[in-house]
């Protein structure tokens, strides 16, 4: 039988416990086996520990809209916009400002389908 791909990026994430990328791969492994808790801590993880690692603020702040946690959607929309400011990544920043501006109400979610 073949390990799952759960199974392989825990398996990874032994030897390099620390590596961004294999966090962020955890983190939406989890979400995609609906397991919503611990996907959350690793998305938390990586805010609080990789704070310029900028793909995880979009997925973040997504997780905690659907865990209707609205606030803190906005907050760690916010944040990524600075961490992509910082990097001078303008597409995450465009997609942060997007998914910003539809939390905050500022206009309408019909262009939302990227999760």
């Amino acid at each position: 039988m073949q390990p799952s791909r759960l199974e392989k990026l825990l398996e990874f994430i032994k030897n390099e416990p620390n590596d961004e990328f294999l966090q962020y791969a955890l983190a939406t492994e989890y979400l995609r086996l609906d397991d919503k808790e611990t996907a959350l801590s690793y998305y938390e993880g990586l805010v609080a520990n990789h704070p310029a690692y900028v793909g995880t603020y979009y997925h973040l702040g997504k997780l905690y809209e659907l865990l209707n946690r609205k606030e803190d959607a906005i907050a760690t929309y916010q944040s990524g916009m600075n961490a992509a400011r910082a990097a001078k990544n303008n597409h995450a920043l465009s997609e942060l400002q997007s998914a910003y501006m539809q939390a905050s109400g500022l206009y309408g979610d019909e262009d939302d389908d990227d999760f």
